[in-house]
């Protein structure tokens, strides 16, 4: 989110884009602004701008001779999250240009366009800035430390002191990352009491026997936080370009980079304060940090290794995990279907034996009549549990002995196989991979037709 260097930093820019301009017609928005219209038209105006804290103010200012004649308007405005001005040609807007100045003819027409891709900017008619804002930490140094001083007392210092930062009431200008660099500097937790840390600056008192140079010497070395409220941003102007965002070129950008020592830095820890907002930090939180916060560090770019590091391409969680599942199950066992006790049903020899795969069934008594119970009861075909199951023809243990046999050869056939691959008694056909083992074939058909039940006993 643009701070108050970012803001300082546009109204410099604007400035020195439009000095040698002059403006004319009327001022547009896009369609999907969520700002209000501009009702300014003038032949021929000029545009200045000039920036307090988080706000910058736009003052257009018609030329002697212009018409219609009228007075001069301001606008003022908050740049949310991706806000900035740009100056581009009238016939090649930026996406996202939601209010546009047009430069007067003769010469190329330009814009002069306020960008901002998320519309969390907003902008008002009239030069006042908003109400409640303190005084501005880059040119107000004085009335802003009187201010924060005088009102200790009010509960906004009840809080961590990164919150406290971001009260624009008496923090006019800092923002997320600003707040992160100060208190890094200083060694202070983020989430001390801001009471606990500001009063100390109400003792703290030049000696009058000093000079003026042992002052600012003194004041140089050991900074208080106030005084690197106003002093770390500085910095950030003096680093020049238009920001700290990448739109404003990849040269501003790595500078600014360059520059910080906590936001965001590999090897720093970061929680979320009660507004939702992130605060980087070094070292213990402090002991109003959120209760169940989970700290979390930023790794550094050099300690994960590239794909030329790896010996392996990673795997998705859903390979991987499907990967270990079959490497812990291995191939598919090769073996003959469990008979109940006491029974003589063999498999035939021509058959090939069925791979067992899952939960093994077991197959109907085929001699001696069914092992419990009288013809035509539920015998169990799984293993442990499942539901019994009542067999066709239960009573006659020969032409059942037939039937599976027959079933067998039938299901070994390539013929059944295609049969299958296009059956609707096929377990989820809309999973099917294949070819599925016969041990999972025969449940389905045993109670089905098939050529094999059709001709019948022996």
């Amino acid at each position: 989110m643009p701070e108050g260097p970012e803001l300082h930093l546009a109204s410099r820019f604007v400035n020195a884009a439009c000095a040698g301009l002059v403006f004319g017609g009327a001022v547009e928005t896009s369609r999907c602004s969520r700002g209000p219209a501009v009702p300014f038209e003038s032949s021929a105006y000029r545009i200045s701008a000039s920036a307090r804290g988080k706000e910058l103010r736009l003052a257009l200012r018609p030329l002697p001779g212009a018409q219609p004649a009228r007075e001069p308007l301001a606008l003022v405005f908050r740049f949310g999250m991706t806000g900035s001005f740009r100056l581009a040609p009238g016939d090649e807007l930026p996406a996202h240009a939601h209010l546009r100045f047009y430069t007067a003819p003769p010469g190329p027409r330009l814009a002069l366009c306020f960008v901002d891709a998320r519309r969390f900017g907003r902008w008002h008619l009239g030069g006042e800035w908003q109400p409640g804002r303190g005084p501005c930490v880059l040119l107000e140094y004085e009335r802003f430390r009187e201010n924060v001083l005088r009102n200790l007392a009010d509960k906004a210092f009840e809080q961590p002191i990164c919150e406290a930062l971001l009260d624009q009431r008496f923090f006019n200008g800092i923002g997320n990352y600003l707040r992160a660099e100060i208190l890094h500097r200083l060694g202070i937790p983020p989430f001390e009491k801001a009471r606990t840390v500001l009063e100390a600056l109400r003792q703290r008192r030049p000696s009058p026997e000093q000079t003026l140079s042992q002052k600012i010497r003194a004041k140089l070395q050991s900074p208080d936080l106030l005084e690197l409220c106003h002093s770390v941003p500085k910095e950030v102007v003096q680093l020049g370009g238009k920001g700290y965002g990448p739109e404003s070129g990849e040269e501003d950008f790595a500078a600014f980079r360059a520059w910080l020592r906590c936001y965001g830095v590999p090897g720093m820890s970061s929680l979320r304060d009660r507004r939702g907002r992130t605060i980087w930090f070094q070292g213990d939180p402090g002991p109003l940090a959120p209760k169940g916060g989970k700290s979390r560090k930023k790794k550094s770019k050099g300690a994960q290794q590239g794909p030329e590091h790896r010996t392996e391409d990673p795997l998705l969680p859903s390979a991987a995990h499907s990967r270990s599942r079959g490497a812990q199950r291995g191939p598919p066992e090769q073996g003959t279907a469990q008979q109940p006790e006491g029974t003589s049903l063999q498999q035939d020899p021509e058959v090939p034996p069925a791979p067992v795969k899952g939960r093994r069934r077991r197959q109907p008594a085929a001699s001696g009549g069914p092992s419990s119970g009288s013809p035509g009861e539920e015998v169990p075909l799984g293993r442990g549990g499942g539901g019994p199951r009542t067999e066709v023809g239960a009573g006659r243990p020969q032409e059942q002995s037939s039937s599976w046999s027959e079933l067998l050869s039938h299901l070994s056939s390539s013929q059944a196989t295609k049969d299958l691959k296009g059956s609707r008694l096929t377990p989820r056909p809309w999973r099917r991979r294949g070819c599925q083992p016969l041990s999972r074939r025969a449940s389905p058909l045993a109670s089905t037709s098939c050529p094999c039940r059709a001709q019948g006993p022996g």
